[in-house]
């Protein structure tokens, strides 16, 4: 599984999150089973098992360039005609994630420096510092490291400007007076990752900085099958590559992937609703799109 692909569609959105909402307060193993091959649309519309109103899951990506973040007009009518929005967190609580920078930092106030060499830490301070970011490096210092490599993902894009769709499709909710609501809390999504050494998670930060350039690569590539909408390319990505997280693929994807589809089991009878998670949880036999089958519902792929 490629670190990139999970930066951006499939680890929790939590400090891509804040790091907007900040910079707006100022100025994104189990045995794998193949099922059915997907026709390439990242929309899908949920029907059957006696819903008396159809609900909408689209597959997102937490960053991406500006240029690129846009709305179908597909896309644009489910937002218009829904009840609801759901994203993996709520993005309308603005005390939340202000509150959640305690979550995000890692326990025993550990930071970066207790992990590392001070040539390693050196190095990761220098890159942070060139390249810029809306929080200083002594706030992100103290983050738990998986969560800050979400932002040399960032910088791996060709653009001066970036978005997500999240926050592409919260603006469009806005404009149709939405309600927006989460799968997860901000508290649970940071809790992810003291399942996973924060020595680790130090190490493999130092480790994609030091491949940055292979990683632009591996971007790129991203972006265009995501443009694409391929989603059995999206789940090839999801389950081949970096081995220093392939370990916790069950954490990070499938269990979430899992407790969303019981969760939707009850929300959709109630309303109509577009569920907007990162792309990577909807293909593959633990995807969404593959576990609301079994659970009775009808999946049709709409054109996006």
């Amino acid at each position: 599984m490629k670190r990139s692909f999970l930066a951006a569609c499939s680890i929790p959105l939590i400090l891509l999150a804040f790091s907007r909402h900040a910079g707006t307060a100022g100025s994104n193993s189990c045995q794998h089973a193949v099922p059915d091959p997907l026709t390439n649309t990242l929309l899908w519309k949920i029907s059957g098992n006696h819903l008396k109103q159809p609900s909408y899951l689209f597959g997102t990506m937490h960053v991406l360039c500006t240029r690129d973040a846009i709305l179908s007009d597909s896309l644009k009518n489910v937002i218009r005609n829904c009840n609801e929005i759901y994203f993996e967190i709520d993005l309308d609580d603005m005390n939340g994630m202000f509150q959640s920078m305690k979550y995000m930092r890692m326990n025993d106030s550990k930071k970066l420096s207790d992990l590392l060499t001070p040539g390693d830490y050196n190095k990761v301070k220098s890159y942070f510092e060139k390249q810029g970011s809306i929080l200083p490096f002594s706030m992100l210092e103290r983050f738990k490291p998986l969560l800050i490599s979400s932002l040399v993902e960032e910088s791996g894009l060709d653009c001066q400007t970036t978005n997500g769709m999240e926050l592409v499709i919260q603006q469009e909710a806005h404009a149709q007076s939405k309600k927006i609501n989460g799968l997860e809390t901000v508290e649970f999504q940071a809790g992810l990752f003291d399942s996973i050494p924060y020595d680790r998670q130090a190490q493999d930060l130092v480790n994609y900085i030091d491949s940055v350039d292979t990683y632009k690569k591996t971007t790129s590539e991203l972006v265009s099958v995501y443009l694409k909408q391929d989603l059995e390319k999206i789940d090839e990505l999801t389950r081949s590559g970096d081995a220093s997280i392939a370990n916790y693929i069950d954490l990070l994807l499938y269990n979430r992937s899992r407790k969303w589809a019981d969760a939707l089991t009850d929300l959709l009878p109630q309303k109509s609703l577009l569920i907007a998670v990162g792309a990577g949880h909807l293909p593959g036999d633990n995807g969404l799109i593959n576990l609301l089958k079994k659970r009775g519902f009808v999946l049709t792929p709409v054109k996006n």
